[in-house]
This record gives structure tokens, C-alpha cells and sequence, in this order.
């Protein structure tokens, strides 16, 4: 099983500035295998994201072992492109 990557259901956006977007690529260019799975377009129920980050925003990687993580997405590209994402969270926050 791949982590699992919870982002916007506008998966046609496909510009660096974009959030998910940014952090997709990353996965992509890093060979990172991942399964997409795309959310609620409004914040109130996005259940999942809020269950794993605490937080409303997306995007947000689930691990194999349950645990999540979330930053800006442009930390969390930077520790993709870097290797050092692991196959735990590093940062919940």
C-alpha cells in the first residue's frame, strides 16, 4: 500500500503556485509511490483531514501506519525532494 496523499478535488490545476499541486509533484519527481485521494471542496467537511491534522487545510500525506502529516506545501516539498519524508509522520502541524 502507497501513502496516501489528501488533497483539492481540482486536479487539473497543475501550476507551481497551487498547494496540492506542488506538493504531487514533488511525490512524482521523487518516484514516491502514493494512492490520490482527493476531498471535500469545503472546509467544515473535510472530516478526514481534520481527524488525521487537527487542521482544515489540504494537502496532507497519510502514512501506511495511520499517522499523518502537514506544513506549508512548499516545507513539504522541500522534505519530499530532499528524502527525508520517511515512512512516518515527521510533523503534525
Amino acid at each position: 500500500m502507497a501513502i496516501k496523499l489528501h488533497r483539492c478535488t481540482s486536479q487539473w490545476v497543475k501550476i507551481q503556485a497551487h498547494p496540492c499541486w506542488k506538493v504531487e509533484k514533488a511525490l512524482q519527481d521523487a518516484g514516491v509511490e502514493y494512492e490520490r485521494v482527493p476531498g471535500p471542496r469545503k472546509k467544515d467537511e473535510r472530516e478526514a483531514i481534520i481527524a488525521g491534522t487537527g487542521q482544515k487545510l489540504y494537502p496532507a500525506i497519510q502514512f501506511e501506519d495511520g499517522t499523518w502529516y502537514r506544513e506549508q506545501s512548499k516545507d513539504m516539498a522541500a522534505r519530499i525532494r530532499a528524502g527525508k519524508l520517511g515512512t512516518t509522520a515527521q510533523s503534525s502541524g
